[in-house]
Protein backbone atom coordinates (compact mmCIF):
# COMPACT_ATOMS: atom_id res chain seq x y z
CA UNK A 1 0.00 0.00 0.00
CA UNK A 2 1.64 3.80 -1.20
CA UNK A 3 0.16 6.84 0.65
CA UNK A 4 0.52 10.63 -0.89
CA UNK A 5 0.02 12.95 1.35
CA UNK A 6 -0.08 16.47 -0.31
CA UNK A 7 0.48 19.86 2.17
CA UNK A 8 1.05 23.38 1.17
CA UNK A 9 -2.17 24.61 -0.57
CA UNK A 10 -4.16 27.45 0.78
CA UNK A 11 -5.38 31.19 0.04
CA UNK A 12 -2.65 33.54 -1.95
CA UNK A 13 -3.49 37.10 -3.96
CA UNK A 14 -2.46 37.32 -7.62
CA UNK A 15 1.08 37.40 -7.78
CA UNK A 16 1.92 35.53 -5.24
CA UNK A 17 3.66 31.73 -4.25
CA UNK A 18 2.86 28.82 -2.86
CA UNK A 19 4.78 25.82 -2.21
CA UNK A 20 3.16 22.51 -2.15
CA UNK A 21 5.01 19.20 -1.13
CA UNK A 22 3.45 15.93 -1.52
CA UNK A 23 5.19 12.95 0.17
CA UNK A 24 5.01 8.48 -0.37
CA UNK A 25 4.94 6.53 2.39
CA UNK A 26 4.38 2.64 2.40
CA UNK A 27 5.99 -0.55 1.26
CA UNK A 28 7.49 -0.09 -2.15
CA UNK A 29 10.29 -0.82 -4.13
CA UNK A 30 11.34 2.55 -5.96
CA UNK A 31 9.31 5.50 -7.17
CA UNK A 32 9.22 6.26 -11.24
CA UNK A 33 7.58 9.73 -12.72
CA UNK A 34 5.94 11.95 -10.23
CA UNK A 35 3.71 14.69 -11.02
CA UNK A 36 1.04 17.03 -9.92
CA UNK A 37 -2.41 17.86 -11.82
CA UNK A 38 -4.83 20.04 -11.27
CA UNK A 39 -9.12 20.05 -11.62
CA UNK A 40 -11.53 22.75 -11.44
CA UNK A 41 -15.42 21.65 -11.17
CA UNK A 42 -16.85 20.68 -14.07
CA UNK A 43 -13.49 20.17 -15.91
CA UNK A 44 -11.29 17.33 -16.14
CA UNK A 45 -7.49 16.70 -14.63
CA UNK A 46 -5.46 18.40 -16.36
CA UNK A 47 -1.39 17.67 -16.13
CA UNK A 48 0.45 20.60 -14.55
CA UNK A 49 4.37 19.14 -14.74
CA UNK A 50 6.28 15.95 -14.18
CA UNK A 51 9.56 14.75 -13.07
CA UNK A 52 11.40 11.88 -14.00
CA UNK A 53 13.74 10.17 -11.28
CA UNK A 54 16.29 11.51 -13.04
CA UNK A 55 15.10 14.81 -13.04
CA UNK A 56 14.03 15.27 -16.56
CA UNK A 57 10.70 17.83 -16.29
CA UNK A 58 7.70 18.01 -18.01
CA UNK A 59 5.31 21.65 -17.80
CA UNK A 60 2.16 22.49 -19.17
CA UNK A 61 2.09 25.58 -21.52
CA UNK A 62 0.30 27.77 -18.80
CA UNK A 63 2.60 26.82 -16.37
CA UNK A 64 6.09 27.45 -17.93
CA UNK A 65 8.02 29.69 -16.68
CA UNK A 66 5.93 30.20 -13.49
CA UNK A 67 6.53 26.93 -11.41
CA UNK A 68 9.17 24.79 -10.92
CA UNK A 69 8.75 21.03 -10.19
CA UNK A 70 11.43 19.11 -8.35
CA UNK A 71 12.44 15.88 -5.94
CA UNK A 72 14.29 14.48 -3.29
CA UNK A 73 14.80 10.80 -3.98
CA UNK A 74 16.00 9.71 -0.63
CA UNK A 75 12.85 11.53 0.97
CA UNK A 76 10.79 10.20 -1.71
CA UNK A 77 9.35 13.30 -2.03
CA UNK A 78 7.85 15.53 -4.53
CA UNK A 79 7.81 19.85 -4.73
CA UNK A 80 5.84 22.03 -6.70
CA UNK A 81 7.07 26.03 -6.25
CA UNK A 82 4.50 28.03 -7.65
CA UNK A 83 5.36 31.72 -8.74
CA UNK A 84 3.05 34.49 -9.87
CA UNK A 85 0.30 33.10 -9.80
CA UNK A 86 -2.59 34.14 -11.03
CA UNK A 87 -6.72 33.79 -10.42
CA UNK A 88 -6.84 30.84 -13.15
CA UNK A 89 -4.50 28.65 -11.65
CA UNK A 90 -7.29 27.91 -8.31
CA UNK A 91 -7.70 24.64 -8.10
CA UNK A 92 -7.53 20.92 -6.40
CA UNK A 93 -3.74 20.17 -6.96
CA UNK A 94 -3.28 16.30 -6.56
CA UNK A 95 -0.13 14.50 -6.71
CA UNK A 96 0.51 11.48 -8.49
CA UNK A 97 3.50 8.63 -8.39
CA UNK A 98 3.98 5.74 -10.62
CA UNK A 99 5.41 3.57 -8.17
CA UNK A 100 7.22 0.03 -8.25
CA UNK A 101 5.19 -2.01 -5.51
CA UNK A 102 7.73 -5.50 -6.72
CA UNK A 103 9.42 -6.67 -9.33
CA UNK A 104 6.43 -6.79 -11.64
CA UNK A 105 4.08 -4.81 -9.83
CA UNK A 106 3.51 -1.28 -10.71
CA UNK A 107 0.62 1.08 -9.79
CA UNK A 108 -0.06 4.46 -10.61
CA UNK A 109 -0.72 6.43 -7.54
CA UNK A 110 -2.96 9.76 -6.35
CA UNK A 111 -2.84 11.66 -3.41
CA UNK A 112 -6.16 13.22 -1.85
CA UNK A 113 -5.98 16.87 -3.20
CA UNK A 114 -5.25 20.14 -1.94
CA UNK A 115 -6.52 23.34 -2.87
CA UNK A 116 -5.11 26.06 -4.28
CA UNK A 117 -7.10 29.72 -4.47
CA UNK A 118 -5.86 32.99 -5.91
CA UNK A 119 -7.91 35.59 -4.92
CA UNK A 120 -7.53 39.14 -3.83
Amino acid sequence: QVQLVESGGGLVQPGGSLRLSCAASGSFFSIDAMGWYRQTPGKERELVATISRGSTTNYADSVQGRFTISRDNARNTVYLQMNSLKPEDTAVYYCNAVVQRSNWDWSNDWGQGTQVTVSS
